[in-house]
């Protein structure tokens, strides 16, 4: 998922939200009316640097929609932080959209709701088929052997971006490859002001992406092969502090950082206050700020030793945005159509162009604009290196619960107060306790 996007909803609210079923519709009609509404409603979720810049993106493809079609769509683009909170909302009150977009980590927490439409074969078929999209971003997608709850419309992975410039006057030829040199490079890149990397401390989603991965690179999982939480095992514990260690000990990170949860590091990092940033698909963001593509470089994120690949040396979650539909919107024809168009071979270049993702429709990925130097890292990232995160139903409270346990060790940090294995144990423990029992 991109652009990261705290889900700052309490585990209580979500277990109760996710378990109820939903109700009303979303587009516009008039009630007891044969007569299929002309109006489509859309949510979508900020992937530009920021509101604005996304209306600019999406409004000229929702007004060719319109014209091809006759369905008109009201667009409105919902910042990650408000995001969960309002499709949950909607599952029980009625007033959602007839599509959204949805992190696809988000994917089997709201198919367990019940509240959107399964894409089962014939859904897929009004699409165009299910073999038109690749593999791994379908993996994303719901929980395994049930049809998906969504649709991949982005698909993005981790990469460390650096700044040339800063890099040069450090007298730095390479970008890290393993954590132990990412310290020590960002160590030579701290001082008068500067920081070696960027992080957002408060952005829960962010915050679960990097402690995921940095536990794959442990041994670890988050979760049992059953489904069961399994939050203070000791390579969960020893990957949340090795991230939050990178502010409290390594002191790369600006304390400041431990606030940040809305793309405040890669604004710091445009303006060549912070050197490196590790980030889902950063360079529309980038571009759009002033920076020239020659500023900055791309390459893989860190791993602890050796090369990425897969197990031990995964380096990103498979990372994307899925577009979903209301199963009781007054026009599920028209909904559907809307994401057969979003998800069309040119619509799919359109958009991730704009965006700097990788489409996940295999046709569109052919396009010259998806094998720059920077979207060739990504793609092999997703390609050999990324890890669905877990595809289970309290993934969602998962996000929460563990994304403010490392919010808060963070804040610890930026105080100067110790962050220690049992301090981390500890919050690990507190963030299990609130999970729902199986």
């Amino acid at each position: 998922m991109r652009r990261i996007r705290a889900a700052a909803v309490g585990a209580v609210t979500l277990s109760l939200v996710l378990t109820a079923a939903a109700c009303g519709g979303g587009s516009s009609g008039t009630e007891g009316s044969n007569e299929r509404p002309k109006t489509l409603t859309y949510w979508a979720s900020n992937q530009g640097a920021n509101l604005e810049a996304d209306k600019k993106v999406l409004q000229p493809e929702l007004d060719k929609f319109e014209k091809r079609t006759g369905i008109k769509v009201k667009l409105e683009v919902v910042p990650w932080g408000d995001l969960l909170n309002r499709i949950l909302t909607a599952t029980t009150s009625g007033q959602g959209p007839d599509v959204l977009n949805i992190g696809n980590t988000w994917s089997a927490s709201l198919q367990s709701s019940g509240a959107l439409l399964p894409w089962d074969a014939k859904n897929f078929q009004a699409i165009g088929g299910k073999d038109r999209f690749v593999e791994s971003a379908l993996g994303s997608t719901g929980v395994q052997g049930q049809d998906p709850a969504a649709v991949p419309l982005y698909s993005m992975a981790y990469a460390l971006y650096y700044n040339k410039k800063m890099f040069a006057d450090a007298g730095i030829e390479k970008p890290p490859a393993t954590w132990e040199e990412l310290a020590e490079t960002g160590k030579r890149l701290s001082g008068d002001g500067k920081w070696g990397l960027g992080a957002e401390g408060s952005n829960l989603s962010n915050n679960i992406h990097q402690v995921f991965v940095l536990a794959k690179q442990h041994g670890a999982d988050f979760f049992t092969p059953d489904g069961k939480a399994d939050f203070t095992s000791d390579g969960a514990v020893a990957a949340v502090k090795q991230y939050v260690d990178l502010m409290a000990k390594d002191k790369i990170i600006a304390p400041g950082n431990a606030e940040y949860a809305q793309n405040q590091s890669l604004s710091d990092f445009a303006k060549d206050k912070t050197a490196m940033v590790l980030w889902q698909t950063a360079s529309a963001t980038f571009t759009s700020q002033g920076m020239n593509e020659d500023e900055w470089g791309v390459a893989p994120a860190p791993v602890q030793s050796g090369e990425p690949g897969p197990g031990k040396a995964t380096n990103s979650m498979v990372a994307g945005i899925n577009i979903a539909v209301f199963k009781n919107t007054k026009n599920i024809d028209g909904a559907k159509k809307f994401v057969k168009f979003m998800t069309s071979d040119e619509e799919q270049i359109v958009l991730n162009k704009a965006y700097g993702s990788i489409p996940p429709v295999k046709a569109a990925q052919q396009d010259p604009a998806f094998n720059t130097p920077a979207l060739a890292v990504l793609r092999e990232t997703l390609a050999t290196s990324a890890t669905a995160l877990p595809q289970v139903p309290e993934e969602s409270q998962f996000e929460t619960v563990v994304g403010t346990a490392v919010k808060e060790l963070f804040a610890d940090a930026a105080a100067g107060r110790p962050v220690t294995t049992e301090s981390v144990r500890a919050k690990l423990e507190k963030a299990q306790q609130q999970m729902p029992k199986k």
